[in-house]
């Protein structure tokens, strides 16, 4: 395998952020030399069978995950006391752990659903085999709790996701866009890792394949939080144009004083072996209430339904 692999990259369907196209990631990959990379858009998997199947076809390994939001207290508060969240990052090791990821990405927005689609810690330690967890970009609990002077607290939780995931199954997450926010965590998950033999992960935060192409993010970032592109005072644009999909060479610049930060992007790379079935179809299986065929109380919820929209005059 390659000497780099990006595994923290936001699709067309992180929507209105991402702007790297599904069908174009694979190609910059193999342009690269790189022999996997993956896909970890927000809070969703909408993407993740497009992307796999543009990975096979230009013959890139695909690596599934999700950039999920982790609720600050639980994922059943729906306030602003509680109700904020982080980042972290979840990628699929094999069958049971893409079964775990889409349970808990589905958890995220029937249940909770506040500003983001949420999960929780419950819910990751619950269902959390067959996962590998970084973490994050500056917006993880750790690295956030490295801003906030609180470095016995991103120990602690360092530690913590370290037990739930298992050795060698969670990475802190290293990243430099040229901001000084970046070096200062950095140099404190550096310490971090030394003291608690966590591992750490050079990673950028793609958000577009080319360098050139941070003017079209822009533009979306403006669509979505409905400013304009001339406003240089909006609160939400990023700062530098360097969350583009980088080549090796440029990585290693950036990271190689960090020990295994480069190489653990490929030993992450070769844990990761999931693959779609598309030789049948997988059914939801729905047990209905006794006397009632599948047919019938379809029919008796539609009806129901359709009664509660002409009572309601919607």
């Amino acid at each position: 395998m390659s000497g780099f692999v990006h595994l923290h990259l936001h699709s067309e369907y992180s929507l209105l952020d991402g702007a790297c196209r599904v069908s174009d990631i694979p190609k910059y990959a193999r342009e690269a030399r790189h022999d996997a990379v993956a896909i970890t858009d927000h809070g969703a998997m909408y993407g993740a069978v497009a992307f796999y199947k543009a990975c096979k076809k230009e013959g890139v390994k695909p690596i599934i995950g999700c950039e999920v939001y982790v609720a600050e207290t639980s994922l059943h508060v729906h306030s602003r006391d509680g109700g904020g969240y982080y980042h972290l990052i979840l990628l699929v090791k094999n069958e049971v752990g893409y079964k775990n990821l889409i349970y808990m990405v589905s958890k995220s927005f029937s249940e909770g659903f506040y500003v983001k689609p949420r999960i929780d810690m419950e819910l990751l330690e619950e269902h959390s085999e067959g996962i590998i967890a970084l973490s994050a970009c500056i917006a993880g609990y750790v690295p956030q709790m490295i801003l906030r002077e609180d470095i016995d607290e991103a120990e602690k939780m360092a530690l913590r996701m370290k037990s739930i995931f298992g050795e060698d199954n969670y990475y802190l997450e290293i990243q430099n866009h040229g901001l000084p926010e970046e070096i200062k965590v950095n140099t404190a998950l550096a310490a971090i890792s030394e003291k608690t033999g966590i591992g750490l992960v050079a990673t950028n935060d793609v958000h577009y394949l080319d360098r050139s192409h941070a003017e079209y993010q822009d533009v979306l970032m403006c669509i979505q939080t409905n400013e304009t592109v001339d406003n240089a005072e909006r609160p939400l644009r990023f700062a530098t144009e360097e969350y583009y999909y980088k080549s090796t060479p440029e990585m290693e610049a950036l990271f190689s004083s960090y020990q295994g930060a480069i190489e653990n992007t490929v030993k992450i790379a070769s844990m990761c072996s999931f693959d779609f079935d598309f030789s049948k179809l997988y059914l939801p299986r729905y047990i209905c209430p006794e006397g009632f065929t599948a047919g019938e109380y379809l029919k008796t919820l539609s009806m129901r339904g359709f009664e509660k929209k002409v009572k309601s005059g919607t």
